[in-house]
């Protein structure tokens, strides 16, 4: 079966952030990220969290509990085991035509996986920043992400998922732009 681009756009972004979060050193995991209530464990367990959720989602089936730790002693294998049960379950027949109702909207399961990317690329740039490492995102996506984001988010509450646009250059590589609009400082210091 031929891979949609929604399932290669999850892919692309799962394993930049997959490289991130396998160059973290032992000493970074309690690091302050731009996300100002977590650290960069934090943030991998989001990813993982978030991961499994959608996993339940795509495949019908109980969500994970909330607030458990799903990264044990190895966050960068749970995170690759979850990406990659993620794009297994995305790649179901099916899967992403199937509109959805759950606590956020109804939503098919490919406009889910757009908001999932841009959760990955707007992460792994937070990770980034945290930890001093060069996030390789490919631009291209970056900028479907941009794009995707501008057209939906005006149309979603910001409360809880997102804080209020910061000021960027409109120059500015489109990373920072899409960041920016996700409500992160640009240039963000701890």
């Amino acid at each position: 079966m031929a891979k949609t681009a929604n399932v290669d756009a999850l892919e692309r972004a799962s394993a930049a952030v997959a490289d991130l979060i396998g160059g973290i050193r032992a000493d970074q995991w309690t690091a302050p990220t731009p996300c100002t209530e977590w650290s960069v464990r934090d943030v991998v367990g989001h990813l993982v969290g978030t991961n499994l959720v959608m996993i339940a989602m795509f495949e019908e089936r109980p969500m994970p509990e909330r607030g458990a730790d799903h990264l044990g002693t190895d966050p960068g294998g749970a995170y690759r085991r979850s990406a990659a049960d993620l794009q297994a379950a995305a790649s179901r027949p099916g899967v992403l035509e199937r509109t959805q109702q759950t606590r956020l909207g109804v939503s098919t399961g490919a406009e889910r996986l757009q908001w999932r990317v841009a959760d990955l690329l707007v992460h792994a740039w937070d990770l980034s920043q945290a930890t001093g490492a060069v996030a390789e995102l490919p631009d291209d996506l970056v900028e479907q992400t941009l794009t995707f984001t501008h057209a939906r988010l005006p149309g979603q509450p910001r409360a809880g998922r997102f804080a209020e646009p910061q000021p960027v250059s409109a120059e500015a590589p489109a990373i920072e732009r899409l960041v920016a609009f996700t409500g992160r400082p640009v240039p963000w210091t701890p």
